[in-house]
């Protein structure tokens, strides 16, 4: 199957950074059973705090700062739930 684009979004928050999530449905893999690929970030200032993605060969995970940790992928809805709480909980961290 070819990749089909299921969801590309990107936007500039209330502070003018950067939040884009590309989803795409592919065929299944080993490191993709799931049937999807799928990249999100948020961009702070042109670097990247926080990611989600499974790039070939590396399976799902997420990125916090310079720290990349496995993610238990279940479902798009749940990954955009888990990204956006990730971001919201940067946001609060980091007031502007």
């Amino acid at each position: 199957m070819r990749a089909k684009l299921v969801n590309h979004v990107k936007v500039r928050d209330e502070r003018g950074n950067i939040v884009e999530t590309r989803m795409w449905q592919v065929s299944p893999t080993p490191d993709k059973p799931h049937g999807y690929k799928y990249s999100l970030v948020y961009v702070v200032n042109g670097a990247r705090v926080i990611g989600y993605d499974n790039g070939e060969g590396q399976g799902d995970h997420r990125h916090s700062g310079d720290k990349q940790q496995p993610y238990n992928f279940t479902s798009l809805k749940q990954l955009s739930r888990d990204f956006l709480a990730d971001v919201e909980t940067w946001k609060k961290e980091h007031p502007s």
